[in-house]
């Protein structure tokens, strides 16, 4: 069921004449009704006040519980022009687009066509002899690299400075041996992850990944046929944005997609069954642990933890400190996950945009949360974790 805005009330009420129906003859149906309309009570109590508190325009909440989904959407895409946030509704990821861009490495080395333990000189002739030359895939798509900075420098503009940043760089770290979150280091990893299957990154994920994902509303760069439904972010100032270019900046964080979409590339980390087995074998090395950083286990693009966990436990792995400080990191050899079931989780933000996304595997559960505004991440946490473990306890009863 997908609510819109202002029209949540009418919508409802409507469908609860029908569920009454459906009720009557189907009591098994009633039963799955319920669960939506539960469902949608935790997220209408959970979105209200966020909105209200943190200004923001327009959001898409998504909600996956044993394989069946729901969307609400709530405010607006535009408000200059009123319109309402929808299903079509386009919203960046921001950061959240790095499991994409892990997605894509995996992809290539279940293919063989890398191993996450080549260097960097082994895909890109120009990093042979460099600091970079002694650091190793995973090293990179994990931030561990030795201190790779959250952002290129601001004189960072095309390609040839691109290559030269990267030639010039000097560790401040041994590789392996400390978590330094960064733009970079991830953006790097999916070049050459590109590299090594022989075309460019945004060719290979709008011909290939997104489509064999069965994702028909995500993009790197959205078609002028679908502009209308690409929402405007809004700044501090409250002046509606988009995401500029940036260098390595598909890799890094530029996904534009639905909510609907968004759930299903969780869908289908829950479940893999029905993929290419080159697909499942990336997905299967996603959700494990390669490093550990307090009780944070660094997978590829997620970052995972033991479930159940605690609040408290998920928003210090999402602090700011984790984000733009080192942080010591212990690689585990061989990789492990960090209980036997866990939460995955990653954050996204761009300048006009904020986005949350967790699941639990085992529990066939998971939430994503879309806005058109950068609020505050501990808000989205514990918007999120109240709605699952809601959903949760659905399963429960």
């Amino acid at each position: 069921m997908r609510f819109s805005g202002s029209a949540n009330r009418t919508v409802a009420a409507g469908h609860a004449i029908a569920l009454a129906l459906v009720a009557a003859f189907n009591p098994g149906g009633a039963r799955a009704d319920e669960t939506e309309r539960r469902i949608a009570t935790a997220v209408d109590k959970a979105m209200k006040p966020l909105m209200s508190e943190n200004d923001i325009p327009g959001m898409a909440v998504g909600v996956t519980i044993n394989g069946r989904s729901f969307v609400w959407n709530y405010g607006l895409a535009d408000r200059e022009k009123a319109v309402p946030v929808g299903d079509d509704t386009l919203f960046e990821i921001g950061s959240i687009s790095k499991t994409f861009t892990a997605t894509l490495g995996a992809y290539a080395q279940a293919k063989g066509k890398l191993s996450f333990f080549d260097k960097g000189g082994d895909h890109m002739s120009a990093l042979r002899g460099s600091a970079l030359d002694r650091v190793n895939l995973l090293d990179l798509g994990t931030y561990t690299a030795g201190g790779l900075p959250l952002q290129f420098p601001d004189e960072v503009a095309d390609n040839r400075d691109i290559t030269r940043f990267y030639r010039s760089w000097r560790p401040s770290y041994e590789p392996g041996t400390h978590r330094v979150y960064s733009n970079p280091s991830i953006g790097l990893f999916g070049y050459l992850a590109a590299e090594s299957l022989g075309k460019p990154f945004s060719s290979l994920m709008e011909e290939k990944l997104l489509p064999a994902l069965g994702l028909k509303r995500t993009y790197l760069n959205v078609p002028t046929a679908k502009i209308r439904s690409y929402a405007f972010g809004y700044n501090k100032a409250g002046k509606p944005v988009r995401i500029t270019p940036g260098a390595l900046d598909a890799q890094a964080y530029g996904i534009k997609t639905t909510a609907a979409d968004l759930l299903r590339f969780l869908e289908v980390n829950i479940d893999p069954s029905r993929l290419e087995p080159s697909l499942q074998k990336a997905m299967e090395s996603m959700q494990i642990g390669y490093y550990r950083v307090g009780d944070m286990y660094q997978s590829l693009g997620w970052e995972l933890y033991a479930w159940p966990t605690t609040l408290d436990t998920v928003l210090k792995g999402n602090s700011s400190d984790m984000a733009l400080k080192p942080q010591p990191a212990v690689r585990l050899n061989p990789p492990e996950k960090p209980g036997d079931e866990i939460l995955l989780n990653k954050t996204g933000s761009t300048g006009g945009f904020g986005a949350y996304a967790a699941f639990v595997p085992e529990r066939r559960i998971g939430v994503v949360l879309l806005a058109n505004r950068n609020f505050p991440i501990p808000a989205r946490i514990k918007a999120a974790f109240t709605i699952l473990k809601a959903v949760e306890t659905l399963q429960e009863h």
